[in-house]
Order: structure tokens, then sequence, then C-alpha cells
């Protein structure tokens, strides 16, 4: 069966209330009192919780066996900022970045972006994306076992990004025009936290590019081939773990 996501804090066992989300799950997996589901918090801690009841929107469970778990987050921080794209392709994003092991999600418009979310005017829909996607979030770690929610920052547009939030040192925007390969700036550096930014549909105008180098950004290329912005942060993301993290290759032979 799998995880579900249950805001703490716990208590070990005293009945906790179910939101309605993991009672809704539990309906239609038709689980009964007295049988047991695993839940984590989101901030590392994992647990059993024995159902005791369930109605339409809730129900209340017996917490046990309560631990940490992190062994599926990395030592190193990857921070996925991403150009706002069209349609549903932030959602497919969001949810492949938290799948493959991004720490932390920041939604930019750039110059370029189809999809404006930053003006005074669209704070109401800018807001329901954001819930929206931090559903994914949520859905995409039960899906694949983590127990740390992958952190959602707020949209900002590409300037106020730059300007705002301390980042680490190693900082990197993906373009396919740089003559500098991602995997040699990873080759050449210690596992560390690290800054991936993607362009949305069209890439970063030479402006951006320009400003994000003044910024410490390094300009990077994933290859010969240019990919689509729903695909780069994938890459990306799994091409560090792969130079970065080997001894998870190894311990999978």
């Amino acid at each position: 069966m799998p995880q579900f996501y249950l805001p703490g804090p716990w208590e070990s066992q005293k009945p906790t209330a179910l939101t309605p989300e993991v009672a809704h799950h539990l309906r239609v997996r038709r689980v009964q009192a007295g049988e047991s589901f695993p839940v984590f918090d989101g901030k590392g801690q994992i647990a059993q919780a024995e159902l005791l009841s369930l109605s339409r929107k809730s129900g209340l469970a017996l917490i046990s066996e309560i631990r940490t778990d992190t062994h599926r987050e990395t030592p190193y921080a990857i921070t996925l900022a991403q150009g706002l794209a069209g349609g549903d392709k932030m959602d497919w994003i969001v949810e492949k970045a938290v799948e493959t092991g991004a720490q932390a999600i920041a939604p930019m418009q750039c110059e370029r972006s189809i999809l404006r979310l930053t003006r005074s005017s669209d704070q109401e829909r800018a807001l329901k994306r954001l819930v929206h996607w931090q559903g994914i979030i949520q859905a995409a770690c039960e899906q694949c076992d983590r127990t740390v929610l992958a952190r959602l920052e707020p949209i900002q547009t590409f300037a106020d990004y730059l300007k705002t939030s301390p980042k680490p040192a190693l900082k990197l925007l993906l373009s396919p025009d740089a003559t500098k390969s991602v995997y040699s700036v990873l080759m050449e550096n210690d596992p560390q936290d690290i800054v991936l930014m993607i362009g949305p549909e069209g890439g970063h105008t030479p402006e951006e590019e320009a400003q994000a180098q003044a910024a410490g950004y390094q300009i990077v290329s994933l290859g010969e081939r240019v990919l689509r912005t729903e695909t780069a942060g994938v890459v990306a993301i799994t091409a560090i773990h792969s130079v970065w993290n080997p001894e998870i290759q190894n311990r999978l032979k």
C-alpha cells in the first residue's frame, strides 16, 4: 500500500484525525477499521496508522512506530528555478521534479513565459496555481515514497528571483547555446546545494542570460539537442545524481 501524507504533529498511541484527502483514498481502497497503512508528515517522519473509524470526509487513526526516515533525500539540495510554462506543462514539471529529487521548486515569470501570474490583478489565479502545485507535490511524494515535501516558492519575476532568497554558490542556467557542459561543471565541483535555472518555451532571452551571469550563474548546456522546457529540468536533475551520487547506483547493482 502506498504511503499517505498526514501532517503532524503526531502523538504515539493517540487517535489522530485524518485529512479529507486521506479519508477519500482509504474509502477508495476499501480499507477497513483495524487495518494499518503507512503515513508520513512531510518533514521526514514516518509511522504506521491503524484505522479506527472512517466517514465520508473524515476519520480517526491510531499512530504508532513513529520514526525518522530520510534515506531518499540527497545530502545536496537541488532547487529547480523554472520559467512558467503554458498549458499543463507546469503540472508535469512539478511532478517530475519531485519524483527525480528536487528539494525546492521556484516558479519564475520570464520574458518569454506564455503564462503570466505576477501582476497585481493575477494574485488570485497565482494563489490557486500554487495550491494546485502543492497538491501535486504531495501526491508525487506519496507515489515515490519521499518523506520530505519539496518546498514550493512564491511565483516571482525572473529579475526578482535573482535578487531575493539566499542561494547556494553553485548556480547553473541551462541554455542550448552554451559552450560549457553541465557535466563538466558537476565533475569540477564537489556535491553541494545547487540551483538549476530553466527557461520557459523559447528559453531565456539574451538579456536574462546576461543578468543571470552577473548574479553568479554559469551558462551551461545539456548537449547537442534542444530540449523542451518540461524535459530539461528532469534531465538536469538526473545528471546531477549520476555524477554526484554514484553510491546509489552501487547499492542497486
